[in-house]
């Protein structure tokens, strides 16, 4: 009882901010001039979804409450403040099928973390790399690439964190003062969020991100052209973090106590493909061919196949009679519904923002000289703009709500081909390098103890603005190539 008396002030204190900050944008008087903002004026409905907008972001940042109540308690608030009806904020969110293509992915991902195929290619990736430090350090962050980009980050992360600690526990590595204690778990949370933007399957921003485009734009980002950028980024970034991990953490030791051939060794002792690993590794294959050929397919059977499609039947596959014997019940466990309770939310406000012409002047006052910049400072400019929001938005989903809608706005008030300054935004959603704080899926090394906040922070600035002017420069060469710039 204690306890919640000390951070129940607290609590109070951001909800009412909230209420506050929510009244006062819809009573306070603007001057005309701000209201008509060139070819963006503010209505009604405009003004009161800025408002639940910064009631949401308060509470977001501030966390008195779950994210996702957040969210539901502001779809609650935009049918009160009647920006739309509450039955098509109900639709907008949850008839979604970005929320179809994330459920299925994050049971594609509990399957296979619960068929072990996981932990044996963790296992495997100690065979290739040997016992040099500065090598398995490396490998721990192309395997979290490759996890990341397939598994979402958060799951990756939790497949290479217990591989870490049984290297970490065997080298007597102490929490807080290794060196190269500090750089192999900043390994697995920085692996991890660089292959986040490398797939659609990333991350739930990334799905969100092209259900807005889809939705606002009428434009399908299939998941082919997704990893034409995402791929040579993830790419990009994985030396660039390696160096910085080593240069901020010089390893204590050159290379730990077990030898290549031990480690090689101990890969060969592990007992043959079991049925459920066998059948988890062919049915990733199977939806990750289904997704890079659903273009093309949908092409030829004369419909649109869309990425939650190939997500939901490689889901359902592990669940056909005699294919696996993982039970359900193990599978709801892992699922996280507060973040697809979020994704709904996120998608309702999202859309509100741009219908209500709320993100328009939003974009109009904030960044309305980005069409000045040349190509590649405009694609910096983004990148800059949503690494700062990052800091604050402890949420790759409520960063993706709050940015798509302005910056697909401003791409149309100032002339910019939206895939422009889209594609940019999207490729540092999940780039959260600086605060463990910023995604789960840091805080799951983190909790470990084996690096400080401090850590990740120092490192992790150096590693966002020496990545920015790199992803800046990918991105213009590809987007320059395909005649997006």
């Amino acid at each position: 009882m204690a306890e919640a008396k000390k951070v129940t002030p607290r609590k109070v204190f951001w909800l009412v901010a909230a209420f506050a900050a929510l009244a006062l944008f819809e009573l306070l008087p603007l001057p005309e001039s701000l209201l008509q903002l060139e070819n963006a004026p503010l209505t009604v409905a405009g003004r009161s979804t800025i408002g639940v907008l910064l009631f949401c972001l308060i509470l977001w940042m501030s966390e008195p409450m779950p994210f996702h109540i957040t969210g539901l308690f502001g779809m609650v608030l935009l049918a009160v403040l009647r920006t739309e009806t509450f039955a098509n904020i109900v639709a907008l969110g949850f008839g979604s099928d970005t929320i179809v293509f994330f459920i299925g992915v994050l049971i594609i991902s509990s399957c296979i973390g619960l068929s072990g195929l996981g932990s044996r290619i963790s296992t495997w990736l100690l065979s290739v790399t040997g016992n040099s430090t500065k090598s398995i350090l490396l490998g721990f962050l192309l395997a979290g690439a490759f996890f990341g980009m397939w598994m979402t980050t958060l799951a990756a992360a939790a497949v290479l964190t217990p591989l870490a600690l049984s290297v970490a526990k065997r080298e007597s590595l102490v929490p807080g003062q290794s060196r190269f204690g500090k750089a192999l778990f900043l390994a697995v949370a920085w692996g991890s969020l660089i292959g986040g933007p490398a797939t659609p399957a990333g991350s739930g921003a990334n799905p969100l991100l092209i259900g807005f485009v889809m939705d606002m734009l009428g434009l399908e980002i299939t998941f082919t052209q997704w990893m034409l950028f995402g791929i040579p980024v993830a790419l990009v970034m994985i030396p660039l973090a390696w160096l910085v991990l080593i240069l901020f953490f010089p390893p204590e030791m050159s290379s730990i106590s077990s030898s290549k051939e031990e480690l090689r060794q101990e890969f060969r002792a592990m007992p043959p493909l079991s049925r459920n690993e066998s059948s988890a590794m062919l049915i990733f294959a199977f939806t990750i061919v289904l997704w890079l050929v659903s273009k093309p397919l949908g092409d030829a059977a004369g419909m649109r196949i869309p990425t939650s499609l190939p997500a939901l039947l490689g889901a359902c596959l592990f669940f056909f009679p005699g294919v696996t014997d993982i039970k359900w019940k193990d599978v709801q466990g892992d699922i996280s519904w507060s973040g697809i309770l979020l994704i709904a939310s996120g998608v309702s406000l999202g859309m509100l923002m741009y219908s209500t012409g709320a993100a328009g002047w939003i974009a109009t006052l904030l960044l309305g000289g980005v069409g000045n910049l040349s190509p590649y400072l405009q694609i910096l400019s983004v990148i800059l703009m949503v690494s700062v929001l990052k800091l604050g938005l402890s949420s790759n989903t409520v960063t993706a709500t709050v940015t798509a809608p302005i910056l697909i706005a401003l791409a149309q008030q100032q002339g910019i081909q939206p895939m422009a300054i889209i594609i940019p935004a999207a490729m540092t959603m999940n780039t959260a390098f600086i605060l463990v704080t910023s995604t789960p899926t840091s805080v799951l090394p983190y909790a470990t103890g084996y690096f400080s906040i401090p850590d990740m922070a120092k490192s992790g600035t150096i590693m966002t603005l020496a990545a920015a002017p790199l992803m800046a420069l990918i991105i213009y060469l590809i987007g320059s190539a395909g005649g997006i710039y």
